[in-house]
């Protein structure tokens, strides 16, 4: 157990942006499952910069590596092209 104030401050803290970075993780996980599933061109293309955005943001707080967003986003937009 921790003996520190700060220590209980930084345990409360973590948990709280351990939470908040598995709920952002999975959203943007859904909503890339969904977006695969997409077979319209248009409606593809008019979700594809907000699919993008999630995934920015996720590499910019380091809950993905950068390499990685870039290759989901390279995926997305192979999707929309191949449709």
């Amino acid at each position: 157990m921790a003996n520190h104030k700060s220590a209980l401050k930084r345990i409360r803290s973590s948990e709280t942006k351990r939470l908040l970075n598995r709920y952002q993780h999975k959203t943007a996980r859904n909503a890339m499952k969904r977006f695969q599933e997409l077979e319209d061109k248009k409606e593809a293309e008019k979700t594809l910069p907000s699919i993008n955005g999630m995934i920015d943001k996720l590499a910019k707080k380091n809950i993905i590596h950068n390499n990685k967003a870039s290759n989901l986003k390279s995926n997305m937009a192979k999707h929309v092209a191949a449709l």
